[in-house]
């Protein structure tokens, strides 16, 4: 029996963000798996001026503070997403705010940007990079706080505060749980939000020293139009990456838990054909030339592997982790693997959009 599978039922008599809490220290403890990232050189793939040693990375939410990075890469994963951050701590949305949806394999949040804030996520970025893992990619989701008026000015303070200390970051302007935020994924709020991060992380570049890259993570519930503009924004400005997607305010109809007209943002296994869908889409329409990353659904080799066939480069998972455990990024590497083979495909790279192509 896998250890996870042990305890889960123990994590399942709390509530679901009690027994987060609960894993969170655990893995500060050093109590989780130690298999260290997981190499493989058909499974190694250069993206955004970085080198992953396997693409399957851990998306934001789960590591909110930056406490448990160098745990998770040595759970296998090949790079981990920390935040989302913003400048000034804030308690987020009134408890209850997360729930498991066990009959769907799927979870709701209404978490609301919860975090301790800028300046303890930087001083947890210093001292990782002392104890930095060889070959492991740390990125900073940042947001805005609930209470700014001109949220841009949130994002690019997130940017300077962090600086060179983070391998890339990520805009997240598509959670449901902020108002106003998704919003910005409209044409001129969107230009106007990166044409001011773009610039500022311009201003930081030092040296011959390359720039960070700069993601944008946008919602599955999109219409065609909204894509479209996306696309042409993120081109225009030169953004180096798209994350697709984010939680779904949608997909209720065929839950079957008693969570499921619980306000939020849906993630899991309901969530994969609607973000699949709008990651295909938006690779047709930057036609290859930008690096995607897939998340929504992921529980398995074949999950990830379709999402690769769809558009993306790299993907993420963080809501299958409440089913199956940490260890289950070793156990997609393992299924990606023998899909790859099976397909004569001698990297991810290959295999990139091939649905398409």
């Amino acid at each position: 029996m896998r250890f996870y599978d042990a305890i889960r039922p123990a994590l399942f008599c709390l509530d679901a963000e009690r027994a987060h809490g609960a894993a969170i220290t655990a893995l500060k403890w050093g109590l989780g798996p130690k298999n260290g990232i997981y190499r493989h050189p058909k499974l190694k793939t250069d993206v955004l001026g970085l080198t992953f040693e396997n693409p399957v990375g851990l998306a934001a939410g789960f590591d909110k503070n930056a406490e448990v990075m160098g745990a998770m890469l040595q759970a296998g994963f090949g790079f981990v997403e920390a935040g989302t951050v913003t400048p000034l701590a804030q308690p987020g949305n009134p408890r209850p705010r997360l729930f498991r949806l066990l009959e769907d394999q799927a979870v709701i949040n209404r978490m609301g940007f919860n975090n301790e804030g800028l300046a303890a996520f930087r001083a947890r970025l210093i001292h990782y990079q002392d104890k930095a893992i060889s070959g492991g990619i740390v990125g900073a989701n940042i947001g805005a706080n609930k209470t700014t008026e001109d949220q841009a000015v949130d994002y690019v303070s997130g940017l300077k505060g962090l600086g060179a200390l983070p391998d890339y970051f990520t805009v997240n302007i598509s959670s449901p749980n902020t108002p106003g935020l998704r919003g910005l994924q409209g044409r001129e709020a969107l230009t106007d939000l990166l044409s001011r991060v773009m610039q500022a992380r311009t201003g930081m570049i030092v040296g011959d020293a390359p720039a960070k890259p700069v993601l944008v993570k946008i919602a599955p519930d999109l219409s065609p139009a909204e894509c479209e503009d996306i696309a042409e924004v993120v081109m225009a400005q030169n953004v180096d990456g798209l994350i697709i997607s984010n939680t779904t305010i949608g997909g209720r109809e065929a839950l079957m838990s008693q969570h499921r007209h619980e306000a939020g943002g849906l993630s899991g296994q309901p969530v994969f054909d609607v973000s699949t869908s709008i990651l295909s889409t938006m690779y047709k329409l930057t036609d290859g030339k930008l690096p995607l990353i897939g998340v929504g659904g992921i529980s398995n080799g074949q999950q990830a592997y379709a999402k690769i066939r769809a558009g993306a480069s790299l993907v993420q998972l963080y809501s299958a982790m409440v089913y199956e455990g940490p260890g289950l990024s070793y156990r997609i590497c393992d299924e990606l693997l023998q899909l790859l083979a099976a397909d004569g495909f001698a990297s991810v790279a290959e295999a990139v959009g091939t649905d398409y192509r």
